[in-house]
């Protein structure tokens, strides 16, 4: 919890100014009884009218200071509570952009919003609690014994059997709420993990009319994260009534024994109302001094959650010695490259590949579902760094090389194409942000993108649903190819970008891509045949290995995995 503490310290002034018109509020507080026992005692029991209303003023005056403290208080608490939620979710997002695929792999999307949300809103919310409850309870707890001390010493003994009953209650609860809490956030994890399926995948779930079975999983999620809510909330239940037992049973015992001394003349009554009033100041503070611990053992949980992702090192970042290298040429070595994925039993996903890329060529890589295609074109930018081996780019290693300029010279389409919400023109640009209307377009031209998006009736103006909804799987991805184009860069890398273009489609594509990018080096990930028919040199991968490099014409005669191929997609004759 220290440790996310630097983020209240932009703020201290609010942060000094909360506490301290806290204990004005207390302060007010606690001269209340007194004075009421003044007014009873010295007033009313002697009928001195005039002294009632001077004291009843003071009274007033005590709790208009005492509500300007507490509304100056929760201004300033809220203040700094909502600027270190601010400030601690930035970073967090920050933090979380900068990670490896490796890293993100660890934490999952879904676990790493709810630590963006949830677990940083219950931290949040302690912050608040703290600056105003744990100044609060304490202060007025101790006030209220002083008085109450000074009213009558042999009453307050009463308090000296209460309050290790209460405080007992309170280790327990911390004790047994810890680990539940923890649990709550780890099941709060699965329920956000199923919601985020759900709702990406909502139209494949439709189609295979398989909503009964999702509100099954998301039932059941939400019916753990309810049973584990409802037995932390049992543990804190059941310690509550004990609290409010012994608080009322100490005013009934004040009540008995202040009785007793009012009949012998050793304590007035307007002094058993004052101390009533301290003896419910205290042990209600007590009992907010215990709901506060509550809230901290889970707010723990969620701030240990937080801190580990902000003291999560991505294993992927720039070298001491990398060189601000602007990538020109584009050519790309691989020489021996092995990778395994962190933590991955068996064999390594790709296995002594070596090849080179020269500018201006584009390399297809060809092979089964599982060869590694994607795999390696992601150490390129380095998504991943590579276990054995290097990989150059215009003859520097990669791990040499800042990756802000290595990412900023290749141009990138995934195999899940990622659209943002917003107009088609911003989801373009969002590759160059300083593009004119003509470069825009001229890259969409290039992507075969245009036509359709003239078809619109805002045309480059339209905005796109979540996702790019409302536009299909091909016009998405030529959407996609557009923004890589239009930062120009040197390395060109469509992962199985165009699998759902028509072969006609692709084809101009083909031809567009080759007359705008002129020089850039380009890798082209294909299941189709006729995707890389045209390419200057094919790889073809089996488990990890080259099986095969060099044009179409060599290929289909000289390697076993590619006549297999073409033969499966060309027919029995084609070879």
């Amino acid at each position: 919890m220290k440790k996310l503490f630097i983020y209240i310290k932009p703020y201290w002034k609010a942060t000094l100014a909360a506490p301290l018109l806290m204990l004005i509020e207390v302060a007010a507080d606690l001269m209340q009884p007194r004075l009421m026992a003044k007014i009873v005692d010295m007033g009313i029991a002697t009928g001195d009218v005039e002294l009632v209303i001077r004291t009843g003023l003071i009274m007033i005056g005590m709790a208009l200071l005492g509500v300007c403290g507490g509304i100056g208080c929760m201004i300033y608490s809220s203040i700094v509570a909502q600027s270190f939620g601010t400030d601690l979710r930035l970073d967090l997002f920050k933090r979380t952009q900068s990670f490896s695929f490796a890293s993100l792999d660890k934490f999952k999307t879904a676990s790493l919003i709810t630590r963006l949300t949830n677990d940083v809103v219950q931290v949040q919310s302690l912050v608040l609690m703290l600056l105003r409850i744990f100044v609060r309870a304490p202060f007025l707890a101790m006030g209220g014994m002083i008085m109450a001390m000074m009213i009558n010493f042999q009453l307050a003994l009463i308090l000296v059997f209460a309050i290790p009953i209460l405080a007992v209650a309170l280790s327990y609860v911390i004790k047994k709420g810890f680990p539940l809490f923890s649990k709550v956030q780890k099941r709060l994890d699965k329920v956000n993990k199923v919601m985020q399926e759900n709702l990406t995948g909502i139209r494949v779930v439709k189609a295979f009319a398989r909503s009964d079975f999702e509100n099954s999983r998301f039932g059941m999620a939400n019916d753990r994260l309810a049973q584990i809510n409802i037995k932390a909330s049992r543990t804190v239940g059941l310690v509550m009534p004990l609290m409010m037992l012994v608080m009322n049973l100490s005013i009934v015992a004040v009540l008995w024994f202040g009785g007793i001394k009012v009949n012998n003349g050793s304590i007035l009554v307007g002094e058993v109302m004052a101390f009533i009033n301290y003896m419910g100041q205290i042990l209600s503070s007590l009992m907010m001094l215990g709901f506060m611990l509550m809230m901290a053992s889970r707010a723990k949980v969620s701030a240990d959650r937080i801190i580990e992702v902000l003291e999560t090192e991505t294993d992927i970042k720039d070298a001491q010695d990398a060189k601000d290298q602007v990538i020109t040429a584009g050519r790309v070595d691989f020489q021996n490259v092995s990778f395994q994925y962190q933590g991955a039993a068996g064999n390594p996903v790709l296995k002594n590949i070596s090849f080179t890329a020269n500018p201006g060529e584009t390399v297809a890589v060809l092979g089964s579902t599982g060869s590694g295609k994607s795999t390696l074109v992601n150490l390129i930018p380095r998504f991943y760094d590579v276990t054995v081996g290097n990989i150059l780019v215009d003859g520097t290693d990669v791990r040499k090389i800042k990756m802000e300029n290595l990412r900023a010279s290749i141009g990138m389409v995934l195999q899940e194409t990622i659209l943002f919400s917003g107009t088609i023109k911003e989801n373009i640009k969002w590759g160059r942000d300083d593009a004119t209307d003509e470069e825009i377009i001229q890259a969409a031209i290039t992507a075969q993108a245009h036509d359709f998006i003239m078809k619109l009736p805002e045309g480059y103006n339209a905005v796109l649903g979540q996702r790019g909804v409302n536009l299909s799987g091909g016009q998405k991805q030529r959407l996609a190819i557009a923004r890589a184009l239009l930062k120009k860069p040197a390395i060109l890398i469509l992962d199985d970008s165009t699998s759902a273009l028509d072969l006609g489609t692709e084809s101009r594509l083909q031809q567009a891509l080759k007359k705008y990018l002129g020089n850039t080096t380009r890798f082209v990930i294909a299941q189709r045949i006729s995707s890389v028919l045209e390419a200057d040199k094919i790889l073809v991968l089996e488990d990890g290995q080259i099986a095969g490099v060099g044009k179409h014409e060599d290929l289909v005669k000289n390697c076993r995995v590619y006549q297999d191929i073409y033969r499966s997609q060309m027919g029995e004759e084609a070879v």
